[in-house]
C-alpha cells in the first residue's frame, strides 16, 4: 500500500512479526532501542500473529514503555499475512523486518543508511550476519560475498542459485515493496525469491560487517519444518518461482546448481539432525527430498556415511 507523501515521515520502520517467540523477544527489542534512533526517525512496531505464548502486549509495553508499539492479529493468520500487514503499517521509507527471535549489532543502522545514502538507486542493502542458536551461542558466521562495502555486481545470478539473506541482515526501501509487491506462495523460501525479485529491478549494496544475528531453534517455521522434510519441498517451489525472474538463456543452468546445492544440503542436515533427535523418520525424509533434486554418486556416497552413522549408533547403543 503506497503512503502519500507527508512531512514528519520517519525514515525507518523496524517491523516485528511474532509468533509464540516470547523468549526472544526481550533480546530482540533491546538489541534496536539500545542504538538511540529517536522516535522522530523510526517507528518501532511488533505486529503479533495472535500468539498464545505469553502476554505479548504487557512485554512490548514493559520492555518500550510506549516507544516500541503493538498490533495484535484478532486471529492468527500466518506469517505471509503477518508480513503483509507489517509492511501495510510501515510508516517509514527504509522497511527492516526483524524477526522477534533474531537481533541486530550495535551500529546495524547506521551502516544500513550509509548505504542507502551512498547508493541511492539501491532498492535494498544488507550485511553478513551471524548465526546463534536458541541460548545464543554462535553456530556459524556468514563468509563474506565481497571484501569492500558497495553495490554487488551479477547479483541476481548468485542469489537466484541460493539463499544469502536472512531477514535480520537486510533493509529495503518501501517503494520497492509498493512497486514489486511482498511476499506469497511459501512459507518457506518466500525471503528468498523476494530478494531475488529485487535483484532482477534493483542493484543491491552490501556490507561484508556482521551486524545482525539469526537465530535457529526447534520452534522456528525453519526447525519445524526441518522435521518432515517440507522446507526442501518448498525450496523446490521457490527454485521454480526464482525461473521468471532470470534471463532464458540463464534459468536451466541456476535451477540445476540450485538444485545441486539443496540436495546436499538436506544430506548434511539430515546428519545433523539425526545428531539431535535420533530420529530415523526425519532423516528418511531429508533424504527422499535430496534425491528428488539431484542424484549423483558422490550424493550417494554422504547418505551412505549418514547412514552408517545410524547404524553405529543402533550397534553400539
Amino acid at each position: 500500500m503506497p503512503l502519500p507523501e507527508k512531512e514528519g515521515r520517519p525514515l525507518w520502520s523496524v517491523m516485528v512479526p511474532v509468533y509464540n517467540c516470547s523468549e526472544y523477544l526481550s533480546e530482540c527489542l533491546h538489541s534496536v532501542l539500545a542504538q538511540g534512533v529517536p522516535e522522530q526517525d523510526m517507528q518501532v512496531e511488533v505486529v503479533d500473529d495472535a500468539s498464545t505464548d505469553t502476554d505479548v502486549a504487557a512485554l512490548v509495553q514493559a520492555i518500550g514503555k510506549g516507544r516500541v508499539k503493538y498490533h495484535r492479529q484478532p486471529e492468527n493468520v500466518g506469517s505471509l499475512r503477518n508480513f503483509e500487514t507489517c509492511l501495510n503499517r510501515a510508516q517509514g521509507r527504509l522497511v527492516h523486518l526483524l524477526h522477534g527471535d533474531d537481533k541486530v549489532s550495535d551500529g546495524y543502522y547506521a551502516a544500513m543508511g550509509r548505504l542507502f545514502r551512498a547508493y541511492p538507486e539501491a532498492g535494498a542493502a544488507f550485511c553478513r550476519y551471524r548465526c546463534i542458536n536458541e541460548t545464543g551461542e554462535t553456530l556459524y558466521e556468514q563468509g563474506p560475498e565481497v571484501r569492500q562495502h558497495g553495490v554487488l555486481q551479477d547479483w541476481l545470478l548468485k542469489i537466484a542459485e541460493r539463499q544469502r539473506i536472512q531477514y535480520a541482515a537486510i533493509t529495503v526501501r518501501r517503494e520497492v515493496f509498493e512497486k514489486l509487491g511482498g511476499f506469497y506462495a511459501l512459507t518457506y523460501g518466500e525471503d528468498w525469491e523476494m530478494w531475488v525479485r529485487i535483484a532482477r529491478h534493483y542493484p543491491v549494496a552490501y556490507t561484508p560487517d556482521i551486524l545482525a544475528d539469526y537465530r535457529k531453534h526447534p520452534g522456528s517455521i525453519s526447525g519445524l519444518k526441518y522435521l518432515n522434510g517440507q522446507h526442501i519441498q518448498d525450496l523446490a517451489q521457490a527454485m521454480e518461482l526464482i525461473q521468471s525472474h532470470l534471463p532464458p538463456r540463464q534459468r536451466q543452468k541456476v535451477l540445476k546448481k540450485s538444485k545441486k546445492y539443496y540436495a546436499y544440503y538436506g544430506v548434511k542436515l539430515a546428519g545433523q539432525l539425526w545428531q539431535r533427535l535420533h530420529s530415523r523418520q526425519v532423516v528418511q525424509a531429508q533424504v527422499r527430498q535430496a534425491l528428488h533434486l539431484h542424484q549423483a554418486p558422490r550424493l550417494y556416497l554422504k547418505i551412505a556415511q549418514v547412514y552408517f552413522k545410524i547404524f553405529i549408533h543402533t550397534v553400539w547403543r
